[in-house]
């Protein structure tokens, strides 16, 4: 038997106890990083295969615009249950032939508070997908990683990867204290809700985020659902007491996330920054206390740096079940990454010019980012545009009127301001959900002939790649697995 707490008390069917709880989490990295192969990858060798949810319906649409050649998007969507919704996204957005050359994406409306029934449902399906396709073939673990921050598409994700299945949610990047409720309610196909963080609210104004399972069924029979296990991905021991003894129903474990992962960080503790580098300084105030972790007596994982032989060893030994790794499996053969962009940053590596910043501004969040260059990025030295029409990392505010409005500090500064930011927040911010995009060779082709330049993220052990690599140019998830676990008794 596990330490791991089965919940029950009627909301959908209760999960199994699996015999095992994972040792190995694939961290959900990016848009579309750890997509569906990768996650599949790891899933079918028993360890804890995660999907990215972030963004993932703006995925779907392109990959049905750049004509699905393998025909993996049409034959999960085939399995969809709720009745029309495929065929409705399939005549909106598939393109048998392709993109013409240099011609751009066809967009889907921005995420907002209320979204129509039909933005809902290409939500819903995309999760489904990216899940479904996840869980084809095997019985090991498939979970998704969403970002709390990310709130106005959350319900509706949950809900599409609750229909394929999901076994494990895992979210950070902010305090997810209302999602263990969520859950319940959506394992019954109840409506759920969740708050909206609000700028500029005015006292006692509160503004909720709504999903309704039953809209969307027009009278059809929904399935019965399985809840999944929620994992909380934390960097302080403050913040897991409290999701421990305060969210709105008890987490089932913790993911504990050190500095120096890939993607956004929590900032410094002390807010110190480097005066060489301008770098977030980390200290020993943001050093998570592992003991008191274990004490909270639910089943954790430790993430940052643990993609090495003995880390496994070394959080066993700490009471943890196992490690999450992101970084070691961002540049294998199944990864998201285009081949040609992992190629060149694994190349890079192995000559010893790739480099990992923790960028204070970057991001339009106000997370520390962590950022790859190297010698041949396509991104040095090209000036990004300004735009924003992705929508994903915007904040709501209140308007004037009371109405909500929703500004990001990497659109063009003058449409920032005129909504009522702070002109100090728009220096250095980049778009990183086009940056993202173009990562997994799905960047915009605006007016111009441009494409969006990528942006890389990995943790601070990318240039440790060389030394797992060993002459190899490439390598599968399969290999990073046996290398992880050969360390495991160490």
């Amino acid at each position: 038997m596990t330490n791991e707490t089965t919940r029950t008390g009627g909301q959908g069917t209760p999960p199994p106890a699996p015999p095992v709880l994972p040792r190995i989490i694939l961290g959900g990295m990016g848009v579309g990083v750890s997509d569906w192969r990768l996650a599949h990858a790891v899933a079918r060798l028993g360890e804890l295969g995660v999907v990215s949810g972030t963004a993932i319906d703006a995925v779907l649409v392109r990959r049905l615009q750049l004509g699905d050649p393998d025909g993996h998007m049409r034959r999960a969507m085939e399995r969809f249950p709720i009745p029309g919704v495929a065929e409705a996204v399939l005549e909106r957005f598939f393109r048998p032939e392709g993109l013409a050359p240099g011609r751009p994406f066809t967009a889907i409306s921005m995420p907002t508070q209320r979204m129509s029934l039909a933005r809902e449902q290409i939500t819903v399906l995309a999760a489904f997908v990216e899940v479904a396709l996840a869980r084809e073939g095997h019985d090991g673990p498939v979970g998704i990683n969403l970002l709390t921050k990310i709130q106005m598409p959350n319900l509706a994700l949950l809900y599409g990867a609750m229909l394929a299945g999901v076994d494990y949610v895992l979210m950070g990047a902010g305090i997810p204290r209302e999602i263990p409720g969520a859950l319940d309610a959506l394992a019954s196909h109840q409506p759920a809700h969740l708050k909206l963080d609000l700028e500029d609210a005015a006292p006692g104004q509160v503004e909720e985020l709504r999903f309704d399972p039953a809209a969307h069924w027009a009278g059809a029979a929904a399935p019965a659902l399985r809840r999944p296990r929620f994992l909380a991905i934390v960097a302080s021991n403050t913040l897991a007491t409290m999701l421990g003894k305060k969210a709105s129903r008890l987490v089932d474990g913790f993911v504990v996330e050190g500095p120096t992962a890939g993607g956004h960080n929590a900032p410094p503790r002390d807010r110190a920054v480097s005066p060489t580098t301008g770098e977030p300084v980390y200290g020993e105030r943001d050093v998570v206390d592992l003991e008191g972790i274990r004490k909270l007596g639910l089943p954790f994982w430790i993430a940052g740096g643990a993609g090495w032989p003995g880390r496994l060893a070394e959080a066993l030994r700490a009471g943890a079940a196992g490690i999450q790794v992101g970084t070691l499996f961002a540049y294998c053969d199944e990864s998201g990454i285009a081949g040609e962009l992992r190629r060149a940053v694994l190349e890079s590596v192995v000559r010893g010019d790739a480099r990992v910043r923790t960028d204070g501004r970057a991001s339009p969040t106000g997370f520390p980012f962590k950022v790859v260059a190297w010698d041949g990025d396509p991104a040095a030295h090209v000036a990004r545009p300004r735009v924003c029409d992705l929508g994903y990392l915007r904040n709501p505010y209140r308007r004037g009127d009371g109405t909500v409005g929703y500004r990001c500090a990497s659109e063009p500064e003058g449409q920032f301001v005129a909504k009522g930011g702070a002109p100090g927040e728009t220096p250095d911010r980049k778009c990183l959900c086009n940056g993202l995009f173009s990562t997994i060779g799905l960047g915009q082709r605006r007016e111009d002939g441009a494409v969006e330049p990528p942006l890389v993220t990995s943790g601070d052990d990318l240039a440790r790649l060389a030394e797992f690599l060993g002459g190899r140019t490439h390598y599968s998830a399969a290999d990073a697995v046996r290398w992880l676990l050969g360390g495991a008794a160490g």
